[in-house]
């Protein structure tokens, strides 16, 4: 914790005055930092734990308590910064944003030479995070308040000792009054380690104050709070819940049957012992496929370099404008590597797969589907402007590795073939974020990772888009020309901007929806009973 705690002393004469510190350093104490203390007047230790050096600064004698002598280097760097609670003792709060925010617990010390028998002191920890200090108030109070206890249990003993060898209530009502009892008797307020009998009080401060500052410090740690949940966060718990009500009314239907049906030996009774359909394309329907660790692409940046920018461009604005993405390989886990690139241009709730399938599958139940090579696609597919077709073959011989060298470029050995009834020309301009996606997987100086974030804010900023042509549309039923507008507004006139807000459109999650719907009817609702 980047704090300074402190032990501190009201002095009658002088006010306030700092005696003793323990402050987290991240760097050593320059040349001569405490060449204002003489060795009888002042120690310092440093320990270096975690990589934070942690410097306790005190006086083994204390003339200062009392004498009016300067604090010198036992000082934290404001001491304007000291502070007492007036008239009881307790914890207080007090700071500003320009010199730091102080915990300070104002105490008492039992001394039979003091006036009045006691002497102020307080233990205060100086930072300038107002809100963690805030935080960190009930632990600060428990532990400070142990290190008062022992204090004043030590310096009480001490006080009980002398007052049973030598009563000073009975002396001082037969002496003289005098505005100061230092003065009448000739001596100077006595030190701490004094009051409490404890020559190694100095130490043991620095010690408590050290365990403080890192165990405070290592308590609370600070978050970013992402504030509510994404659409891709809404729509992953929808399909958790989806899966988890299916899961248990297959439990139950099963639960039904083998109460209803007579139990038979060794699986007489000829029913298959299964609890729910293992057909992949079923599964994945459902939306309960499980992306593969990738074997084949790493990246949209490295299938970028494989299939060349043409061919790519081709194949993610289909993908970005919802069509079907057909990839036929014998090789079944560089299919799934292939779709788990792909997938992340897209909303969660916009990705509908059949990772492998023995039949083709109509676009309605998947824009993406896997086929083995055998699997003849329907001719309409094949020259359909929503469809593209990404066909995998072997290499050949003249542009293969040399032996030894495949490991280098695992994907060398195929050939990629991408096909479409509607070809995009490289000049089209294309959806605004197909754009950007490409001029961030060619920026060389962007790593894999911060793309990856890139795509990330390029998906929320254009699924906020999606959601206020939604509401516009379809919960406010506004006309063309308004809506017209609100995209000119949203820098989404473009018509293949269009077409992919409407694709994203059907990717937003229930959750949303019904909220939108149930904000509109109850204004209506309240009017009506009104």
């Amino acid at each position: 914790m980047n704090a300074i705690v402190a032990l501190c002393h009201f002095c009658e004469l002088h006010g306030p005055r700092t005696l003793f510190c323990t402050e987290v350093l991240h760097a050593p104490l320059p040349q001569g930092a405490g060449s204002g203390d003489s060795p009888g007047q002042g120690e310092q230790a440093e320990e270096e734990e975690g990589g934070i050096q942690m410097s306790g600064r005190g006086r083994a004698h204390s003339p200062a308590e009392g004498a009016g002598a300067e604090p010198g280097s036992a000082g934290p760097r404001k001491s304007d910064m000291c502070e007492v609670c007036p008239g009881r003792e307790g914890p207080i709060f007090f700071g500003d944003e320009q010199h730091g925010f102080v915990f300070s617990h104002t105490f008492f010390i039992k001394d039979s030479l003091a006036r009045g028998f006691q002497r102020w002191y307080s233990i205060i920890a100086i930072m300038m995070d107002r809100i963690y200090l805030i935080s960190s108030w009930p632990f600060l109070l428990a532990r400070v308040r142990a290190i008062i206890d022992e204090l004043q249990g030590k310096a009480l003993k001490v006080f009980e000792a002398e007052q049973f060898g030598c009563p000073q209530r009975a002396q001082r009502m037969n002496t003289a009054f005098t505005p100061f009892l230092h003065q009448r008797n000739g001596n100077a307020a006595r030190s701490l380690t004094s009051l409490t009998s404890d020559d190694n009080l100095w130490a043991c401060l620095h010690t408590s104050f050290a365990w403080l500052l890192k165990a405070c410090g290592s308590r609370l740690t600070e978050k970013l709070l992402e504030g509510a949940p994404t659409e891709d966060t809404l729509v992953q718990m929808e399909k958790l819940a989806d899966l988890e009500e299916e899961s248990e009314s297959w439990d139950n239907s099963e639960t039904e049957e083998e109460e209803k049906a007579p139990v038979l030996p060794g699986g007489a009774d000829g029913r298959e012992l299964t609890k729910c359909p293992t057909d992949s394309s079923l599964l994945s329907d459902r939306g309960s496929w499980q992306p593969r660790k990738p074997t084949g692409f790493k990246s949209l940046r490295h299938m970028r370099q494989v299939l060349g920018a043409q061919s790519f461009r081709m194949l993610a604005w289909h993908v970005l404008m919802g069509n079907q993405v057909i990839w036929k390989s014998r090789d079944v886990d560089l299919v799934h590597s292939a779709f788990e690139v792909l997938r992340t241009m897209l909303p969660v709730g916009c990705v509908r797969i059949i990772p492998y399938s023995s039949q083709y599958e109509e676009a309605y139940r998947c824009n993406f589907l896997g086929l083995s090579p055998q699997v003849q696609v329907p001719a309409h597919v094949l020259s359909s402007e929503f469809a593209v077709v990404v066909e995998v073959h072997a290499a050949p011989r003249s542009t293969l590795l040399p032996a030894g060298h495949e490991d280098e470029q695992p994907l060398s050995k195929y050939e990629f073939v991408v096909t479409s009834g509607s070809p995009v020309a490289a000049d089209r301009v294309g959806p605004t974020i197909l754009n950007k996606i490409e001029a961030a997987l060619t920026n060389q100086n962007l790593s894999v990772d911060v793309v990856d974030q890139c795509l990330v804010c390029l998906k929320e900023e254009w699924m906020n888009k999606v959601k206020v042509l939604f509401k516009f549309t379809k919960v406010d039923s506004r006309p063309k020309e308004d809506t017209q507008r609100l995209l000119s507004v949203l820098g989404a006139a473009e018509e293949d901007n269009v077409k992919l807000l409407k694709f994203w459109m059907t990717g937003l999650s229930k959750t949303y929806k019904s909220h939108l719907m149930s904000t509109v009817r109850s204004p209506m609702a309240s009017e009506a009973r009104s």
